[in-house]
């Protein structure tokens, strides 16, 4: 508007235009109220058009394309294989029906838990309600029958998502699923040595509910907003003990995570120190790759520790960038030397690369160091330029790398949310 138009202006517009002004610019950079995501492709100056390409591209190449991990069974069922180890886990049939639940994508969800329900859910013994965490789908049988937490952790969570999407009366009832998986984790007692998937003298999810696994924890299966979840939407009678159960994970991570690198290992005792085991030497390895993408996750949906997690952040992204933001690599020592053991991934040879993995899941801590740190969208820019394609040396992997990065994509486009009833 000119001089000239602003003169001529009503005294009580001119009022509200710079109230509203001013009101949309303190919001620059933040999140609405109410909302718990925050597009910051957007933010960075990527056009919609060009982010929800990129999201497509990324689902239709793990789920549709030559290289996908995703394989439909039949009419009704389908399954997510992390092909590198020739089985399907848990993990990512779990993570596929988060995919799915959150891209609205209902076909692929309900086939996934189909599979998943008929091959890998115990239906009788000690382990009824939980799943087998490894099978091989070419010989069509369980390599292992015990369960992986956070395999059970994320189907729970998923079903409630999908429970709030899509109600429960269009083929499957995702509640009473969720609610099944819920309750036979409560009547585990420790008999034939099953336990709650959560250690519940400690509060904090175990690595495996069974033998001496119930008594340690691994730093990327504590996800306290997915607590906040069950806490809203279960309605089992335990909500109290959920919202423990996310506060001590929040805390936890405050003694995982090392006070200058922000690097944590990927087994801890419960008290956040290194858990050695006989196939892990203590470090931050590939399990570790999305403790950081966690914790924005909880930044951002419930930020109730805000003040502990900028700085974290900070501190985590900090490191990486002094490493070289295009040379960092996928395995340290805590304190961010070299380790001298380098975990294998699948039948390649040990290699410390600059994984995509890594690179996606360090720019969803963007999302909470972007309010102090406006260089911190230089982990943004960096993820946009990347491409899900194998590796100088040949190493490709489009199931653990492809789904880490799918994932911070669809966190960073606002794209990865609570989804509440009122969604559907």
């Amino acid at each position: 508007m000119n001089t000239r138009a602003l003169k001529q202006f009503p005294k009580t517009h001119l009022a509200l235009m710079v109230f509203f002004s001013l009101l949309s610019f303190s919001l620059l950079g933040q999140k609405q109220e109410g909302s718990n995501t925050r597009n910051l492709f957007l933010e960075a100056g990527y056009n919609q058009a060009e982010i929800d390409k990129k999201v497509e591209k990324a689902y239709s190449d793990l789920f549709e394309g030559p290289n996908r991990i995703y394989f439909e069974v039949g009419d009704s069922m389908g399954y997510v294989s992390d092909i590198k180890n020739d089985d399907v886990r848990t993990e990512g049939v779990s993570y596929g029906m988060m995919v799915a639940v959150q891209l609205d994508k209902k076909e692929v969800f309900d086939r996934i838990w189909r599979w998943s329900k008929k091959y890998l859910q115990h239906q009788k013994g000690p382990r009824k309600g939980y799943f087998a965490w490894s099978f091989n789908p070419e010989k069509m049988r369980i390599n292992s029958p015990g369960s992986a937490s956070d395999g059970e952790f994320y189907f729970v969570t998923t079903l409630l998502l999908a429970s709030n999407r899509w109600g429960n009366d269009t083929g499957i009832d995702y509640y009473a699923e969720a609610r099944n998986i819920l309750d036979a984790m409560w009547e585990k007692d420790g008999a034939a040595n099953v336990h709650n998937i959560i250690n519940v003298e400690h509060k904090q999810i175990s690595f495996v509910p069974e033998g001496d696994g119930y008594n340690w924890t691994d730093p990327s299966y504590h996800v306290p907003a997915f607590y906040e979840i069950w806490a809203e939407y279960a309605n089992d009678g335990h909500e109290q003990f959920y919202r423990d159960c996310a506060d001590t994970s929040r805390v936890f991570l405050h003694r995982a995570c090392h006070p200058v690198t922000g690097l944590n290992s990927d087994y801890t005792e419960f008290s956040g120190e290194p858990h050695p085991t006989r196939w892990m030497k203590p470090g931050f390895r590939y399990d570790s790759w999305r403790v950081p993408m966690n914790i924005a996750m909880d930044y951002m949906w419930y930020g109730k520790d805000k003040e502990w997690q900028e700085d974290y952040a900070q501190r985590f992204q900090n490191f990486l960038r002094s490493e070289g933001i295009d040379s960092f690599k996928d395995q340290y020592n805590l304190d961010g030397s070299k380790p001298d053991w380098i975990l294998p991934a699948g039948n390649y040879p040990p290699k410390l690369r600059h994984s995509l993995g890594l690179i996606s899941t360090a720019a969803t801590a963007s999302l909470i160091n972007i309010n102090n740190n406006q260089n911190s969208m230089d982990f943004v820019h960096k993820l946009w330029d990347e491409k899900l394609e194998p590796y100088e040396d040949g190493y490709f992997d489009p199931y653990y790398d492809g789904l880490m990065y799918l994932f911070s994509l669809m966190h960073l486009s606002g794209k990865y949310q609570i989804i509440t009833p009122a969604q559907k």
